[in-house]
């Protein structure tokens, strides 16, 4: 049996997310990184390996391929049920859905590092432009994401009762995105609790983007 290979980024919120998720699930694998500043995932060897030329691309042990991280994570929980990552019921894992795709579908497409690039690239925005423009699309989503989970029962310590899981995953690493824009986290005061609490445990702190062997 091959090794399982993770390509990815240290301060890719996307990478982050898998690496949680393979910590969880306490998956070994090698960690390739590729330098997105750099421009090292347009390379000619990683677009062999990855087409789409994002992070992070998950190579199985079988050498099967699976990119895009949500993708991946659900892929992780079936291959390795335990620690649960959703909810056994259907309107609990519709729910952790939901708050996940709320960050990896509404915030995170128009705040990448490519549409950041291209805001300063096609239309001349400066660092105040871009760090505004950051800043305005997490907090149309975290608005209704911390009214969403103040409200509900079904919060505990965790977005979704009392186990992290996949909400928590893409919470945490857009919490850390959030910090590099110095994007005023006091109107989300339960965002902020479920953070901290995360960050508390060996498999979060262990996939933070700081404790990488390429973190700058």
């Amino acid at each position: 049996m091959s090794e399982i290979i993770l390509h990815n980024y240290y301060r890719s919120s996307t990478s982050y997310r898998v690496r949680i998720a393979l910590e969880m699930k306490g998956i070994k694998y090698r960690y390739v990184s590729h330098h997105l500043r750099l421009g090292e995932h347009l390379e000619p060897a990683y677009l062999a390996v990855n087409p789409q030329g994002l992070v992070p691309a998950l190579i199985w042990s079988d050498g099967a391929l699976h990119t895009q991280s949500l993708a991946i994570i659900e892929f992780l929980d079936e291959i390795q049920p335990q620690p649960p990552l959703l909810p056994p019921d259907a309107h609990g894992r519709a729910r952790v859905r939901m708050l996940s795709q709320m960050i990896a579908c509404d915030i995170h497409p128009v705040n990448n590092l490519r549409i950041l690039t291209a805001l300063r690239t096609l239309y001349g925005a400066g660092d105040e432009d871009v760090a505004n423009w950051f800043r305005h699309w997490v907090n149309e989503t975290f608005q209704p994401l911390e009214k969403i989970l103040a409200e509900s029962h079904e919060t505990g310590r965790f977005c979704h009762c009392d186990s992290p899981g996949l909400a928590d995953i893409c919470l945490v690493a857009q919490v850390a995105n959030n910090a590099r824009f110095n994007l005023d986290m006091t109107p989300y005061p339960v965002i902020s609790r479920i953070n901290a609490e995360c960050l508390t445990l060996p498999a979060f702190i262990k996939a933070a983007p700081a404790n990488q062997p390429d973190a700058e």
